[in-house]
C-alpha cells in the first residue's frame, strides 16, 4: 500500500545517515521528504548529502532539541519522512529574514502558496488540506507569524513546531531549498485524499494563584516584575522553591497558564537571568495574568488523547510537535522508554521543540500534532 514511509537513523555522520533513510524510503515516489536533525550534526554536510542523495526531490526540515520516529524517543538522530506523490500534493514558502518581514507580506505569501496549491492540482487531490510550519525558535517571532499564516490561510488547519538546538539556545535553523536558514520559517501547505485531524494534548491545569505582570520588555520576552516585586523571586516563592534553584527543570514542572476566549494555554518559562528577571518560550505583555498550573500525569494524559484521536481513523502517521520541557520531563521521570512505546504504537514522528503551533496560536509545554488517517482501499493501491 502506497503511504508515508518513516526512516530513522543514530549515525552521526552526515552522509552515512543519510545513505541509511535513503535506502529505507527511496522505493516510493515522494513528492516531500521532510526531516528534522540534531543542531549538533554537521549541517552543511548534511544539506550535501540530502541534496546528492535525493535530486529532484523537495527537502524540508529542521533542527531540533530531540527526535522522535521508530527508533523511539531520542536524542542526537536523524528522523526523516517520505510522502508519496501519489498521496500528497505540496506547495512551498520559505519566509526569511523573520525579524524584518512585515505581517502583510506573511499574508501574501500564504495566499500565494495556496493559489499555486489549488492551481496545480485537481479536486481528487484537494479533499483535505492542511499547514505545516517550521520556524525558528529563536527569532522571537512565532506568534505574529502563526496568526498571520493561519488568518491568511481562512481555516485551513495549522500545525508546527519551532526548530531547537538541544538547549544550548543559540542558533536554530529550517532546511528548504537546499540548504538551512537563520530568523526563516518553512511553510508546507499541503493536499491529500487522506482523512486527517490536527489535535493537541498538555498535561497543566490552571491552579487558583495568580502572578500579573507588572514590568516587561516585550521584544525580548522578558518579565521583569510579578505583583510589583522581582520576577524570579516572586515566581519562586509562588512555586514554592528556593529562587537559587531555578532551573529547567523546575520551569519544566511548574509553568504559568493563561486564558485566551476561555481556552488554556500553557506559557513556559526559558531561564531565570542574573537581573532577576525570567525569560519565556513566547510573548508576553504587561497586565498579562498567569495562573500557577498544576500538572497531572504526562504519560497518561497523552495516551488518553492518542486513544481518543485514532478510535475512529487509523493513522499512517502522526506528524508530532512536543516541547522540549516536556522531554525533560519524560527524562527526569524515567518515562523514556514508555513514550518511545506510544510513538511505535500509535506512528508518531516528529521532534522536540522550544515552541508548538496550534492553528493561530504559538503555544509552550504541549503536544500539538497532526494525524494523517490511511488512504482508501481504492487510492493506496
Amino acid at each position: 500500500m502506497v503511504q508515508v514511509l518513516t526512516a530513522h537513523t543514530r549515525k552521526q555522520d552526515p552522509a552515512a545517515a543519510v545513505k541509511e533513510v535513503h535506502d529505507q524510503i527511496s522505493h516510493q515516489t515522494s513528492s516531500l521528504v521532510l526531516f528534522y536533525c540534531s543542531s549538533e550534526m554537521d549541517l552543511p554536510a548534511l544539506a550535501q548529502a540530502f541534496n546528492d542523495q535525493f535530486p529532484g526531490i523537495r527537502i524540508a526540515g529542521c533542527t531540533s532539541a530531540g527526535e522522535m520516529g521508530p527508533l523511539g524517543y531520542i536524542d542526537h538522530s536523524l528522523v526523516v519522512l517520505s510522502f508519496p506523490d501519489e498521496l500528497f500534493a505540496f506547495s512551498f514558502s520559505l519566509l526569511q529574514d523573520l525579524s524584518d518581514l512585515s505581517m502583510q507580506e506573511v499574508h501574501d505569501r500564504a495566499q500565494t502558496a495556496k493559489q499555486t496549491l489549488y492551481q496545480h492540482h485537481d479536486a481528487s487531490m484537494l479533499q483535505q488540506c492542511f499547514a505545516l510550519l517550521l520556524i525558528d525558535g529563536l527569532s522571537l517571532r512565532e506568534e505574529p507569524v502563526t496568526r498571520a499564516l493561519f488568518n491568511s490561510l481562512q481555516g485551513i488547519p495549522l500545525v508546527g513546531g519551532s526548530a531547537g538546538d538541544n538547549l544550548h539556545f543559540q542558533r536554530s535553523q529550517v532546511f528548504l531549498d537546499g540548504q538551512f536558514h537563520d530568523d526563516s520559517a518553512v511553510l508546507l501547505l499541503a493536499g491529500t485524499p487522506c482523512p486527517i485531524r490536527p489535535f493537541k494534548s498538555q498535561h497543566f491545569e490552571a491552579g487558583n494563584q495568580r502572578m500579573v505582570v507588572t514590568r516587561a520588555d516585550e521584544a525580548t520576552r522578558r518579565v521583569l516584575e510579578i505583583n510589583g516585586l522581582p520576577a524570579a523571586p516572586e515566581y519562586a516563592r509562588m512555586t514554592g522553591v528556593d529562587v537559587d534553584n531555578l532551573n529547567p527543570m523546575r520551569f519544566a514542572t511548574s509553568p504559568v497558564v493563561v486564558l485566551i476566549n476561555g481556552k488554556e494555554y500553557v506559557r513556559s518559562i526559558q531561564k531565570a537571568n542574573d537581573d532577576n528577571s525570567l525569560t519565556f518560550y513566547c510573548a508576553i505583555e504587561e497586565g498579562l495574568v498567569f495562573r500557577v498550573a498544576q500538572g497531572v500525569d504526562i504519560y497518561n494524559n497523552l495516551l488518553q488523547t492518542l486513544e481518543d484521536e485514532t478510535r475512529e481513523v487509523q493513522p499512517q502517521v502522526i506528524l508530532a510537535f512536543d516541547c522540549v520541557l516536556r522531554k525533560l520531563e519524560v527524562e527526569q521521570k524515567a518515562l523514556r522508554p514508555a513514550f518511545s512505546e506510544l510513538l511505535r504504537r500509535f506512528r508518531i514522528v516528529g521532534f522536540n521543540s522550544y515552541g508548538e503551533q496550534y492553528h493561530g496560536i504559538h503555544v509552550n509545554q504541549t503536544f500539538t500534532a497532526l494525524l494523517i488517517g490511511e488512504p482508501s482501499a481504492e487510492e493506496g493501491r
